[in-house]
């Protein structure tokens, strides 16, 4: 499991996947946790197994290797379940979810 502070260096280090997966319209209502990219879990095993280009394209990111360490993170921490569930079955071995996900950490940022 990834802790706040964990969740906080992701931006200096850029081999992590921060990947939230609310919907855009919640993402709207709150904003994002830094260095996180968007990916909603209704389209989270459709986006692990595009090819490394159309990720990019539709991400803005490289798509992450099967070991490339992947945080998951959500509203409430329920949702991230389900996505490391996904994740893990397509063959990523190194994923954890962020528990406290959004709602934590805007409570830690004052937010």
């Amino acid at each position: 499991m990834a802790t706040y502070e964990q969740v906080k260096d992701v931006p200096n280090h850029p081999e992590i996947y921060l990947i939230d997966v609310r919907r855009p319209d919640e993402l709207k209502q709150t904003g994002t946790i830094p260095a996180s990219i968007n990916i909603p879990l209704d389209e989270l095993e459709r986006a692990l197994n595009l090819d490394g280009a159309a990720f990019k394209s539709k991400y803005g990111r490289t798509k992450p290797e099967k070991g490339a360490k992947i945080i998951f993170s959500c509203r409430s921490g329920n949702r991230v379940l389900e996505a490391e569930k996904i994740a893990k079955g397509l063959g990523f071995s190194n994923v954890v979810i962020y528990k406290g996900s959004w709602n934590e950490w805007a409570q830690r940022e004052g937010l």
